[in-house]
């Protein structure tokens, strides 16, 4: 097998300890097909104290995609959606010209111990949707389709694989699998070559690949065309992701564009606060000092 791509997650704190592993985008490589953006928090526990609320901010020129494995949160935006986000659901916000949006713990969690775990992706958009109208779909767990595959459950969320496709609707090729193994089950999994890009991601355990060790939270570039063999003898979840490359995409802060001085205007909307609110919120998180 030739020598694949690894790419080492580096730690970013978002503020009152809430600590994330980031791999996407890196040094080596900003994008696997569409994902420009990847984040896994967790598992943690948080005491009743704690805030780990997101104040509104903004986005532009991507898509968000939230799953969770543990936990809830509280999405609000700026087109008057209100969604408690459980783990298994899909949601997908759509920024396209500008949208603000706040993620808080649902008020039935406050003052209690309470453990959270999930990924937050982001996924650029072809040039021609960047300015698109802002919009979240919001798709349940038991909506996901999903099957066993010798001793791994695999979900589709977003994309095509398996015999199954996802009601998620992105607005480019893109591929998103829960791939759910489990303990000691002797089971290996060919992936499919279902994307023209396509990496693996495991949240928990080391796996291999076509007999190759790959460590757990290390993100591996799989090799286009290939149909690699995974077994997971210890189990855990590993996820796919994967699609159509958009080409270099220009990313400064929570902006994402195929133009520089697209992300210029989006900062000074914010900075002037020209952004749509959040129904009920007043708070917000102000623009970052620049460096573009």
């Amino acid at each position: 097998m030739p020598e694949l791509q690894t790419l080492q997650p580096h730690e970013k704190d978002l503020g009152g300890g809430f600590k994330v592993r980031r791999l996407l985008p890196s040094g080596q490589r900003q994008a696997v097909g569409p994902f420009v953006f990847f984040d896994h928090f967790g598992p943690i526990t948080a005491q009743p104290g704690d805030n780990h609320d997101v104040r509104p901010h903004p986005h532009i020129g991507l898509a968000t995609v939230t799953y969770l494995f543990e936990g809830a949160m509280m999405h609000r935006d700026s087109t008057g959606v209100v969604q408690r986000i459980e783990p298994g659901a899909i949601n997908l916000m759509t920024a396209g010209r500008g949208i603000v949006h706040s993620e808080r713990t649902p008020k039935d969690l406050l003052g209690v111990e309470r453990r959270s775990h999930g990924l937050q992706l982001w996924l650029a958009v072809p040039a021609e949707h960047e300015e698109d109208a802002p919009a979240f779909q919001h798709v349940a767990g038991a909506e996901i389709p999903a099957r066993e595959v010798g001793g791994a459950l695999v979900r589709v969320l977003i994309g095509s694989a398996f015999g199954l496709t996802s009601p998620v609707r992105p607005v480019s090729p893109t591929l998103y699998l829960d791939l759910n193994f489990e303990v000691a089950s002797g089971a290996t999994l060919a992936i499919p070559n279902a994307a023209a890009e396509r990496a693996l991601y495991s949240t928990d355990h080391d796996f291999e690949l076509d007999g190759e060790l790959i460590a757990a939270r290390t993100m591996v570039v799989l090799e286009p065309g290939t149909e690699p063999v995974i077994s997971a003898p210890r189990g855990g979840r590993i996820m796919l992701i994967g699609g159509a490359p958009l080409g270099h995409r220009f990313i400064v802060w929570n902006f994402v564009s195929s133009r520089r001085e697209r992300i210029l205007q989006a900062q000074d909307d914010w900075e002037a606060q020209r952004f749509e609110r959040v129904p009920g919120e007043t708070e917000f998180i102000p623009l970052p000092p620049r460096h573009v």
